[in-house]
């Protein structure tokens, strides 16, 4: 694959490696990237040699951003039916199964949230930061919140949903609400989650699979009912493209890290 998504595999080891690879954008995702994704994810379905995924960002400032602010997504005119460039870049959009794992190195917000929220785990670095832009742009975190959700306390995903850009939850609060499971030293994030996928590559496929597939069933009602909800949601509560583009262009006072 080419573009801003790189792919590469450990045969002997069974581990593959996305990395989103526009670092000057912040790994943020275009729409080239959100189809490399969807793409990858499904080749993978096919894919024996391939047993475990780690999703990574490429430099050290971010792990994903988002969605890329110079993509430019027509809407149909109607708040029943809404186009999210994002809504397929996830595994589980893809109906993949094997064991995905996220290293998450520099910054983590909105969009970022659509690949977090449907890995298996996340390891992150001490440096990684966690937040959500969303309402100070005036955006609807609708997907974003519903997957965090599901991760995290109520209370830690709803402070984090509405405080905006005020504020950034650090790698260590994260470590300490459940939405990372493993902190490392700055940049060993990758490695440490390469580790984790290796050993989990060596255990019987069917085992592994067949484990994923329950834990996610656990809680897969609910987030279905609340995603379906999600595209409303954003239709009615989005400002009009100029309104957010005006809020994005005004200076800001700085983040508070919590």
């Amino acid at each position: 694959m080419s573009g801003g998504l790189r792919v590469t595999a450990d045969k002997d080891t069974g581990v593959a490696v996305l990395t989103l690879d526009r670092p000057a954008k912040l790994n943020a995702i275009d729409l080239d990237t959100a189809a490399e994704l969807a793409a990858a994810w499904r080749e993978f379905r096919f894919d024996d040699t391939v047993r475990a995924v780690v999703i990574t960002g490429a430099g050290t400032r971010a792990f994903c951003t988002g969605i890329d602010r110079d993509v430019v997504v027509p809407q149909p005119d109607s708040p029943y039916m809404v186009d999210d460039p994002l809504v397929a870049i996830g595994p589980k959009a893809n109906d993949l199964w094997k064991p995905v794992i996220a290293a998450v190195n520099g910054i983590a917000c909105g969009g970022a949230f659509y690949l977090l929220g449907e890995a298996e785990f996340v390891v992150a670095d001490e440096a990684a930061t966690f937040f959500d832009p969303h309402t100070t742009y005036g955006m609807v975190s609708a997907y974003e919140s519903i997957y965090m959700a599901q991760r995290m306390p109520f209370g830690e995903v709803a402070r984090m949903a509405l405080m905006g850009t005020a504020e950034r939850v650090s790698a260590r609060r994260a470590y300490e609400v459940g939405l990372v499971s493993e902190l490392t030293a700055p940049g060993a994030a990758l490695g440490a989650a390469v580790d984790c996928a290796a050993v989990i590559a060596s255990y019987p496929v069917e085992a592994v699979q067949g484990t994923v597939r329950a834990l996610w069933l656990a809680k897969e009602a609910a987030r279905a009912q609340a995603l379906a909800h999600a595209p409303q949601l954003v239709s009615l509560g989005n400002l009009p493209g100029e309104r957010q583009a005006g809020l994005f262009t005004a200076r800001r006072p700085g983040f508070r890290l919590r």
